[in-house]
């Protein structure tokens, strides 16, 4: 068993994917529109192609992020006859605390993460997942912020107990479109 010290470690932020605009439900019961779902089943490819399947996904209770995270998971399994890889099944928490969340909300869920985790996916909202991609790397992160279904891949150089601004390398970005 690793104690985490020395294996490295990746975060992915991810924006969640296009939500309906509709009047008729809550802000936080917002679905995805169809894009919105091929979206996030391309972003889950797009993390199996580079072998980022995550340990532990950190994902906002609205209805949105949950559901792009079951494309993702979808998009990660791959479906005949693409036979994508599978690996484990990632530990999965929905944190009521990720909606609206300001990002030292964001970076303390991801401080409470185990510290034998490899890779940790963040799915949440703007501008709070963009914020914190520009707090963990203030020099690569894109002014502009996250668009739907970007991705923000950061290498901690820190566990993820003492993980603090400017410790986490944006090293690829990538928007997802299905």
């Amino acid at each position: 068993m690793t104690d985490g010290r020395n294996r490295e470690r990746t975060l992915v932020l991810l924006r969640h994917a296009k939500a309906e605009q509709s009047r008729d439900v809550t802000d936080a019961e917002r679905p995805l529109t169809a894009r919105g779902h091929a979206d996030a089943a391309a972003a889950g490819a797009w993390l199996a192609r580079h072998t980022m399947l995550p340990d532990v996904v950190l994902c906002s209770a609205a209805r949105r992020t949950r559901q792009t995270w079951h494309g993702v998971a979808l998009g990660m399994t791959g479906s005949p006859p693409e036979g994508g890889p599978t690996g484990s099944s990632p530990v999965v928490r929905y944190e009521p605390a990720a909606y609206e969340a300001r990002p030292e909300e964001l970076l303390a869920l991801l401080r409470a993460v185990p510290a034998d985790a490899g890779t940790v996916l963040l799915v949440a909202h703007n501008p709070g997942i963009s914020l914190l991609s520009g707090l963990l790397d203030p020099e690569r992160a894109d002014p502009e912020g996250l668009r739907t279904t970007d991705l923000a891949v950061h290498r901690p150089t820190t566990d993820w107990a003492t993980l603090a601004p400017g410790t986490a390398p944006l090293t690829d970005r990538h928007t997802a479109r299905g």
